[in-house]
């Protein structure tokens, strides 16, 4: 259960861009927001390749 605590929490982007610091978190904030959906389609395109080439 302690491993899907993080996909469970809700994470309010705007609020953590309104208090940044300065802009370089802001785009701390963008780059780790979409690193789980970049990683994902890399994975669902490695397993597609390798499905591809496993059939040949």
């Amino acid at each position: 259960m302690l491993l899907l605590t993080p996909f469970l929490q809700q994470i309010n982007i705007e609020d953590k861009i309104q208090n940044a610091p300065d802009k370089g978190y802001e785009i701390g904030v963008f780059i780790g927001s979409m690193l789980p959906f970049v990683v994902l389609v890399l994975l669902a395109y490695s397993i597609y390749r390798y499905n591809k080439k496993k059939n040949q």
